[in-house]
């Protein structure tokens, strides 16, 4: 069965992880997910990733990371932009929801995957992921 929105996958797997207080989830590998880790990591959402081979394409084992009364960091993800419905938002609408927003916002633009505040410092407006926080 192939699955039609892998990036909703993740986000759901990490959703699930968290809520269960795991120390860990493995999510099938792509290029697109080992950003979006990235971005997770280097905003101290998550600990760290790695990438485990295997037959197919790779996992990515993403370590959560929980505060010190062991409450997950992340407090909810919510996706934005869909297989059935594109999202994409030009660089004053990322303005107004990067000032107006606790997390972050994760877009993906010309430029590469990136935060909201990293596409407002590169002047750049792309399709609209999800959001953090």
């Amino acid at each position: 069965m192939s699955m039609t929105d892998p990036v909703a996958d993740m986000l759901t797997r990490i959703r699930n992880a968290s809520k269960a207080r795991k120390k860990a989830v493995d999510i099938p590998a792509s290029n697109l997910k080992r950003e979006m880790a990235r971005i997770l990591k280097d905003e101290l959402f998550i600990t760290d990733f790695l990438e485990l081979p295997d037959k197919k394409q790779g996992i990515l084992r993403v370590y959560l990371k929980y505060s010190r009364a062991d409450e997950p960091t992340i407090k909810g993800l919510r996706r934005i932009s869909r297989p059935g419905l594109r999202k994409y938002y030009s660089l004053e609408d990322i303005r107004r929801i990067v000032l107006s927003q606790v997390g972050i916002i994760i877009v993906s633009t010309s430029g590469g995957v990136m935060t909201g505040a990293q596409a407002l410092e590169n002047r750049l407006g792309g399709e609209a992921l999800c959001t953090i926080w």
